[in-house]
């Protein structure tokens, strides 16, 4: 009998504290599922954003190695569905820097150029975006919008001092300043050190005393 009451008063124990917390017990299970779901329908949705994201960089890479008008029209329509619905993609920033490569090359100066300043305005990749602007840079010296170019070099992001002074150097020389382009391929090459590719800008330092 005194175990009947024993195990009595561990059921009213029991009851008593299914009474005040079962509910809270209830609500904390249902949350953890809830957040377990969740995050297995994020990792699903990542996946499946990064998917449909690289078949549109495949898409484009193809376009690219094709000839005609119909290939430019996919390389712009793909990068632009990569820019829109997947812009923070790492995918997306190599395919308009790849987008805008192609379109140079096929004259189309004023894509190329659409496609760069996208990536320059954005902030999801800034190594890639400091590519960018070094080729924009290049691309407005060709059509001489010499002070646009400049402003583009104006502040080298860290890894960048070099390559920044370098095209610096190729814009004064494109405008004519041949004082401040040496300054630009001196400063380059200072950045350089024992870089092989000291010795193409110091060959362009070179140059200048024939011209």
């Amino acid at each position: 009998m005194a175990y009947d009451l024993e195990e009595q008063e561990k059921l009213d124990q029991i009851k008593a504290w299914w009474d005040r917390y079962g509910t809270f017990c209830v609500i904390l299970a249902f949350v953890a599922l809830a957040a377990v779901a969740g995050w297995r329908g994020w990792i699903w949705y990542q996946g499946h954003q990064a998917g449909q994201a690289m078949g549109y960089f495949e898409a484009l890479e193809s376009a690219t190695r094709q000839e005609g008008e119909e290939s430019e029209a996919r390389i712009k329509a793909a990068s632009a569905t990569l820019r829109t619905d997947f812009p923070k993609s790492g995918y997306t920033s190599r395919a308009v820097l790849m987008a805008a490569a192609a379109l140079q090359q096929r004259g189309d100066q004023e894509g190329a150029k659409e496609q760069l300043n996208w990536l320059v305005a954005s902030k999801f990749d800034p190594a890639l975006q400091a590519v960018a602007q070094l080729r924009l840079a290049g691309l407005l010296s060709e059509q001489q919008h010499y002070d646009q170019a400049l402003a583009l070099l104006e502040s080298a992001p860290v890894g960048f001092a070099a390559l920044y002074a370098d095209r610096k150097g190729d814009v004064y020389f494109a405008q004519g300043d041949k004082q401040k382009a040496r300054q630009a391929w001196q400063a380059a090459v200072a950045e350089l050190e024992n870089d092989p590719l000291s010795q193409v800008v110091q060959l362009k330092i070179d140059a200048l005393s024939g011209v």
